[in-house]
This record gives C-alpha cells, sequence and structure tokens, in this order.
C-alpha cells in the first residue's frame, strides 16, 4: 500500500564525505571521499543496509531519489548508507534512519557481504555491506533529498512484484532480501 508520508528537505549526505576503505575482512584499510569510493570501477567501502517492519509485518520500502548519483528511481530497502571515517556502524544505522525518514527502531545486526554493481557510466557499488532487521511504528517522516517515495509491502507482494518487474529494484536489495528470506526467515516477521 502507498502511504502519503510527511517530508522534510534536508541535506545529510554528501560526496566529500570521508568513508571507511576495508579489505573483503571488513577490516579498515584506509579513508576516501564517497564520491572516490563510488567513482569508477569503486573502491572497497563499509555500508549498512536496514530493513524496518511494522506491528502488520510489512516491510517499509523507499524509491529512492531522483538527485541521487546511482540507482535513482529505484525502489529499495527502508534505508541504506554508509559509516563514516571512525563512526561505529551500529550508530551509524540509527543516525541514518532518522536522517532519511525520521524513524526510531531496536536494529538487529543479521550479517554482512561483499557485492559489486555498477550503474550505467555514472559509478560503482563496490560495498562490504552490513545488513539489520529493525521493527517500528513510527510515522515516516520522508526526507526528499534522499527519498522519493515510500511504502509498507507484504512479503508475498514483494516477491511477486520483483518476479514480475526484477529491474525496478537495486542490485543490493535483491540479493539482501534473497538472503533474508532464504537463510534468516526466523528473524523477519510473516514472511511467506
Amino acid at each position: 500500500m502507498s502511504n502519503t508520508p510527511q517530508k522534510k528537505s534536508q541535506i545529510v549526505s554528501f560526496e566529500d564525505e570521508p568513508l571507511m576503505l576495508v579489505d573483503s575482512d571488513d577490516q579498515v584499510t584506509g579513508v576516501l571521499d564517497k564520491a572516490g569510493c563510488h567513482d569508477g570501477d569503486g573502491r572497497l567501502h563499509r555500508a549498512f543496509s536496514l530493513f524496518i517492519f511494522n506491528a502488520n509485518g510489512e516491510l517499509l520500502m523507499q524509491k529512492r531519489a531522483q538527485g541521487k548519483r546511482l540507482w535513482p528511481g529505484f525502489w529499495s530497502n527502508s534505508c541504506c548508507s554508509h559509516p563514516r571515517n571512525g563512526e561505529d556502524t551500529d550508530a551509524a544505522a540509527e543516525r541514518r534512519l532518522w536522517e532519511e525518514l525520521s524513524q526510531r527502531a531496536e536494529l538487529s545486526f543479521v550479517y554482512k557481504f561483499e557485492y559489486k554493481a555498477s550503474y550505467e557510466d555514472r559509478g560503482t557499488e563496490h560495498e562490504l555491506c552490513w545488513v539489520y532487521v529493525g521493527r517500528s511504528n513510527d510515522e515516516p517522516v520522508v526526507n526528499q533529498e534522499e527519498v522519493e517515495e515510500i511504502r509498507w509491502i507484504s512479503a508475498a507482494e514483494l516477491n511477486a512484484e520483483m518476479a514480475a518487474s526484477p529491474g525496478a529494484f537495486t542490485p543490493w536489495f535483491k540479493l539482501e532480501w534473497r538472503a533474508l528470506t532464504q537463510h534468516h526467515a526466523a528473524l523477519l516477521p510473516s514472511v511467506s
């Protein structure tokens, strides 16, 4: 179902943000600005993805803002971003959920994985991504700088949409949703 949420406009993401470069074991190897991490073939850096569910077991999905450099206008998980250099990943996840959606949630770390995906000629995501699940009944307030649209959706409806239109979703979301539903389903509410 679609929502008409409250909206705000606040710039919270910058191309010169210092991000943590990591190796495949998630050990920090250096620091590079966000633009540099995503240029060309991409540089492996730490990131996180949040999956927020409501009391009905529905997942909060976001359509990425048109101003995003990579995958603008694509549907994705509730929230995703990067910890800044020296920032604890759990704290960064909580910070970003508030910045993008004005939500608070008790987040549970589930797993992490490495992936790489290029978007047209605009750049590449090469991330070591920490995946979290949380629950919130807070009414989202959308930061229009980051999010174009949101909706709550059941697992069954989402699976049907992804089968019919896989190109409408970000590559990391598809990988994460498959892993969550196939290997971590006990942590998710009402997954069918």
